[in-house]
């Protein structure tokens, strides 16, 4: 089991609901050391202050905030700790809306809530009550001694909140829009909703692979053991298409086949 990262209460009203936080995501990334490839030492970095030249200990290194006219404001720990959100552990339900009124877009990272102690009856009062009313809960939480706005939502028996990016931390995408006069005709429309209707289906994540995880694993593990890869064909070049109905007639007709080839996989 995970150990939690956060105890607070979430107030439900006039009810607490005494709760511990847990990470519902981790990164499968591999790892890489900085090294000199000439003898595999890893490269270290040394703290150093661009004024004085002495190296400082990262224990003595304080926060400063660069003001617009170059001034230099220097914050210690004491001014984090005096902050009110450095100790709140009150996560605030502030509204409540129907989950796909909020934008995903706005959502940063994801986290379990279990019931802490005497918390296991108005934990299942609250998720029950959402699972019924079919709404999630706007909170107002603070993590790392940073207020964020999250949502809590019911799925598979658990509380889950995602906390959420502010609105002036979304940027404004209005410039990757198309211009207005570009337009396609309906038949291209209908082609593509055929490609559409060929590709869909349920999602089951448990269907899809890092194929690029896999290949650097496969090349590390090659490396160590000293075994060249077998070495990958080359996929053939497309040639550049400008009937997009004929480009999507020949993509209907290759994801039918895909699909038919999946299948046959499946009932071996």
């Amino acid at each position: 089991m995970p150990r939690s990262i956060w105890k607070g209460a979430i107030s439900f009203g006039l009810v607490t609901i005494p709760v511990k936080l847990f990470s519902a995501t981790e990164e499968k990334d591999i790892s890489f050391r900085q090294v000199h490839p000439e003898d595999g030492g890893r490269i270290k970095y040394k703290r150093v202050c661009e004024k004085c030249g002495n190296e400082i200990p990262f224990a003595e290194i304080a926060k400063g905030y660069e003001m617009p006219d170059g001034r230099m404001v220097i914050l210690a720990g004491e001014d984090f700790d005096a902050l009110p959100l450095a100790t709140t552990k009150a996560v605030e339900v502030v509204q409540f809306v129907a989950e796909e009124d909020v934008d995903p877009t706005y959502f940063n990272k994801t986290y379990f809530l279990q019931a802490d102690g005497p918390g296991i009856k108005p934990y299942v009062l609250l998720r029950d009550a959402l699972i019924k009313s079919g709404q999630s809960a706007v909170v107002k939480v603070a993590l790392r001694s940073r207020e964020a706005l999250a949502l809590i939502r019911p799925k598979d028996g658990v509380l889950l909140m995602h906390t959420m990016l502010w609105p002036d931390e979304l940027r404004d995408g209005s410039f990757a829009a198309p211009p207005d006069d570009v337009t396609v005709s309906d038949a291209e429309v209908t082609m593509a909703q055929s490609f559409i209707d060929a590709l869909a289906g349920d999602f089951n994540p448990e269907d899809f692979t890092d194929s690029y995880r896999e290949a650097l694993e496969a090349l590390v593990q090659s490396k160590a053991e000293g075994v060249p890869l077998a070495e990958e064909p080359e996929a053939p070049e497309e040639a550049e298409v400008v009937d997009l109905v004929a480009a999507l007639r020949a993509s209907v007709e290759a994801a039918k086949k895909r699909r038919e080839e999946v299948e046959s996989a499946k009932a071996v």
